[in-house]
């Protein structure tokens, strides 16, 4: 856990800032707990895409962090190992029982962000 960049790895938070670094110039902090506490809380009914969507998936609150894309689905780095970033439904069961909520940092949706 703890990558921050392409070339060594990101985890879930690394892949979030990264993102949210170079597409919208916003540098957020380092986990996904304190990400979490950023922005403005948001109902899964109203998810648009660039908000962040939190799972709980290591046995405590906030531990994983996507990015939301449309139709229930993310985008999300679910390890420094996995040296992958993918696309997952927040529908699946996995996901479903795991969610914990929303935030948006974003006045316009991040795929208007140029």
């Amino acid at each position: 856990y703890g990558g921050n960049s392409p070339q060594t790895g990101m985890d879930c938070s690394g892949f979030v800032r990264y993102v949210f670094s170079n597409v919208a110039g916003l540098q957020l902090p380092r986990s996904a707990r304190e990400i979490s506490e950023t922005g403005e809380h948001i109902s899964e009914r109203n998810l648009r895409p660039g908000d962040l969507v939190f799972f709980h998936t290591m046995k405590r609150a906030f531990s994983h962090v996507g990015i939301y894309l449309g139709e229930h689905r993310f985008i999300h780095s679910p390890s420094t190992q996995s040296g992958s970033v993918m696309i997952s439904d927040m529908q699946e069961k996995y996901w479903a029982q795991r969610f914990e909520g929303a935030r948006r940092l974003l006045a316009t949706p991040l795929s208007a962000v140029r």
